[in-house]
């Protein structure tokens, strides 16, 4: 067995369900196993062990924070049912890749919080606090869905943006490619495509499902169904990418109708301007029609991210180091996505059979798996 496959099997039954999905929702159970697992494998290697006060967690090799230090990592956290190599991976492969290094220079392994933001809401939240993208104080109230907020599920105020990333002198994340453009085992990610969440709440009136006639009813849930049609519509129209994934009623009866139904856009594109056509053509046709429903409608932009492109010439860099290696970019956001505007940053891709991602399917073979630990070995021998 191979030295990841013995590591991997460590962590693969941790948060998995039973048609093999993972939920591993940040600072819940599985991910506190994982997070103990981090602090082993660190003291194993006699790396000393840091937390930011945002629920990032840090092994470093050397004094923390020492200026020149390379950062690599990702996150342990996971969507409902998501796949187990999104976020491990790149953990995982971290450790392993120090191991091949002979003499170890300046170099930190992380785990960010809540990169998903499938529990509270925000993506990237523990590197959005720690480079100031988000308030502590606003980062604290978020909610997740039994009413626990991150503040208390941290215990306490988040301490906010760290002034000693300034000393990091590159950011390098592994992660499983989660699509079907990389044909070979390693690639390197040259940009992020813009994306954001947005929460649609269509306000109607509650009323009963036999006694209302058809024509006296305001029912959201109507506007609500031809938003999906019509975010699909348009999404497909521009070559831009729409998803409502979420969606919660009140009072979620079978024989009410609800008087409130709430949705979640999920909206991506490969430039700026076109995200923005997108939103504005979806927001206009749900308006149009929770008008004619008798329904109000009203928007909340729970997190946008502006188009990343990585540094262009590190990219070409890795690119060159890994023998020549492809450069694509992604419409998944990440880590790096954040760092990217205040350290230079790239990510390296191991290849995915089944471009199945954020569900059971997600997978990547073992042969890969290596091939992407070398991968970064060889990356971070030369940038320390």
């Amino acid at each position: 067995m191979s030295d990841f496959a013995t590591l991997w099997a460590e962590i693969a039954g941790v948060g998995r369900a039973a048609n093999g999905g993972y939920l591993r929702y940040a600072l819940t159970p599985p991910e506190l196993t994982l997070r103990e697992w981090f602090r082993g494998q660190a003291g194993e290697r006699g790396m000393t062990v840091t937390e930011d006060g945002n629920g990032n967690l840090f092994a470093w090799c050397g004094e923390p924070w020492a200026p020149g230090t390379v950062l690599t990592g990702s996150h342990f956290d996971s969507v409902p049912g998501g796949g187990g190599y999104d976020g491990p991976l790149g953990i995982v492969s971290a450790f392993l890749a120090l191991d091949r290094l002979e003499s170890p220079g300046k170099i930190a392994i992380g785990a960010f919080v809540e990169e998903e933001g499938g529990r509270f809401g925000v993506p990237c939240l523990g590197s959005r606090l720690m480079t100031g993208v988000i308030t502590p104080e606003r980062a604290a109230t978020l909610t997740d869905r039994d009413g626990i907020t991150f503040g208390e599920a941290l215990g306490g105020l988040p301490s906010g943006p760290n002034g000693l990333i300034s000393n990091l002198s590159a950011f390098v994340e592994l992660h499983i490619e989660q699509g079907r453009a990389l044909e070979t085992p390693v690639g390197v990610g040259s940009a992020i495509w813009p994306h954001g969440r947005w929460r649609m709440e269509f306000a109607g009136a509650g009323d009963h499902a036999g006694t209302t006639r058809m024509t006296d009813r305001r029912d959201p849930m109507l506007a609500f169904a031809h938003t999906v049609l019509a975010a699909d519509e348009e999404a497909r129209l521009i070559g831009a990418h729409a998803t409502v994934g979420r969606v919660e009623a009140e009072p979620n009866a079978t024989n009410a109708i609800p008087s409130m139904v709430r949705g979640w856009l999920d909206a991506r594109a490969a430039d700026t301007g076109t995200l923005d056509r997108l939103l504005e053509s979806v927001i206009k046709r749900a308006t149009e029609r929770a008008g004619r429903d008798g329904t109000e409608l009203s928007v909340v932009a729970e997190s946008v991210t502006d188009e990343v492109a990585f540094d262009t010439e590190l990219a070409r860099r890795l690119s060159e180091l890994l023998g020549d290696a492809p450069i694509l970019p992604t419409g998944a956001g990440h880590d790096a996505g954040v760092m990217s505007a205040h350290v230079p940053t790239a990510m390296l891709f191991v290849r995915n059979p089944t471009g199945v991602s954020h569900a059971p399917a997600e997978s990547a073979s073992d042969e890969d798996c290596v091939a992407g630990i070398e991968a970064l070995a060889t990356v971070l021998e030369a940038l320390t």
